[in-house]
């Protein structure tokens, strides 16, 4: 089965006239598309709110779409609470969700008044003596165990670092409210790149049921309960990629058997996706630059596992085409490597591809999310440009490629490069 890229050959050759490959495409059209999606999914929620996660896809351009769409942003570093402060986000966009936080974290967010969603019983008392203790805030459940859907083990929350116990919640609560505390969410995580609309609906169950217990123990009505993440993308082309519509409908249903008879049919809902809003709206396009025939034949690119280092440090799957070969046969092996010196920095190994030509381009797809944000420099591998393919066909640069000077600007403090 193949995946269809959203930019053609014709245009590919296009860009190299003026931005040469490796580079990371976006999908413009796509995104937007995708947006309208999920706000129309959760539309029966009168306070829903996406807050896309940052880390993701951490490029200002493509999270100003987002932002005329009316999303708020999910920031996890100091980095990212300035970069969205630069962008006009502030207050309630903002949803702060990190782990092991440094105190000026705690205290640059709450500078800006942002929704600090704890992810410990300890971060009360820190967060108190460090930025004082807001009146709106957030905690992060972790229900340890496995989580399941049905029968299938989807991950095992009991391995994780993240989050509150159920009795540490509601303690929690308990102290948070007597410190002043008059808003309160609540917040989990329990599966990553789930590939099924049965996901949301499950984790919301557990969620609003836990809401529900709250306000029994401790009579803390919850304000709003932020879904997160997980929501996955279908990386193989025989995996049917989730309905956002589907899902959304789903979440009704358990938040009017849950929620609304016990009172809470006012509770605001929140996500926090990035794979999902913008992972299948981001290729990585690169040339074939070597071929290699020795025990196995190796098509070497100039792009490398710096560029996207998912296949290498998971063994992760990413689609590739060979662009203007989409109908001749897959009738070739190949492991489709980059050029550093560690022997796992392979895009695809054994692969069945049509015969790839010097000079070819290769599109590997699904990058536009924990794609070009997971780059490095090892090897003195310098990240690429990120462009963005307009809804017009045209091509903006979204972020320029590194140069060496960019490489050395932290030995400004000595004449070593001058």
């Amino acid at each position: 089965m193949e995946k269809k890229p959203f930019v053609t050959l014709k245009q590919l050759q296009e860009i190299d006239k003026t931005y040469p490959t490796p580079y990371h495409l976006y999908d413009e059209k796509g995104i937007r598309e995708n947006a309208k999606r999920v706000k129309e999914a959760f539309a029966w929620n009168p306070g829903f709110r996406e807050y896309f996660a940052v880390k993701a896809t951490p490029n200002p351009f493509l999270i100003g779409i987002l932002k005329e769409y009316g999303f708020g942003v999910d920031c996890s570093s100091y980095t990212e609470l300035y970069m969205s402060e630069k962008m006009g986000f502030h207050g309630n966009d903002i949803m702060f969700s990190s782990n092991a936080t440094p105190a000026r974290e705690f205290q640059y967010a709450k500078k800006l008044d942002a929704i600090i969603n704890l992810d410990d019983f300890t971060h009360i008392d820190f967060l108190e003596k460090t930025a004082g203790i807001p009146e709106k805030i957030c905690c992060r459940f972790n229900p340890g165990g496995t989580f399941k859907i049905s029968t299938s083990i989807m991950d095992n929350p009991g391995d994780a670092k993240y989050g509150f116990t159920k009795d540490q919640l509601i303690e929690g609560f308990r102290i948070l409210k007597a410190k002043g505390v008059k808003t309160f969410g609540l917040h989990a995580f329990l599966a990553s790149n789930t590939v099924t609309n049965e996901y949301y609906p499950t984790l919301a169950k557990v969620l609003f049921e836990t809401a529900v217990e709250l306000k029994e123990k401790t009579g803390v009505s919850v304000s709003f309960i932020n879904l997160s993440g997980g929501v996955g993308i279908p990386y193989r082309p025989d995996q049917e990629p989730n309905d956002i519509l589907v899902i959304g409908e789903s979440v009704r249903k358990v938040y009017e058997e849950v929620l609304v008879p016990a009172g809470l049919g006012d509770v605001a809902l929140y996500t926090e996706m990035g794979r999902f809003m913008m992972g299948p709206y981001g290729c990585l396009v690169t040339k074939a630059v070597h071929e290699k025939h020795i025990y196995k034949e190796y098509i070497g690119c100039d792009a490398c596992a710096s560029n996207l280092m998912r296949p290498a440090i998971y063994g992760a799957y990413h689609h590739i085409t060979v662009m203007g070969k989409e109908q001749e046969p897959c009738d070739h092996k190949y492991d489709i490597t980059g050029s550093l010196c560690e022997n796992n920095d392979k895009f695809a190994v054994d692969r069945m591809l049509p015969k790839i030509d010097i000079g070819d381009f290769l599109v590997i797809h699904d990058t536009g999310a924990h794609g070009y944000a997971m780059g490095y420099q090892y090897n003195g591998k310098l990240r690429s440009a990120e462009l963005l393919l307009k809804e017009d066909g045209t091509v903006q640069m979204i972020r320029r490629a590194e140069t060496v000077d960019d490489y050395l600007a932290t030995f400004d403090f000595c004449d070593i490069f001058k």
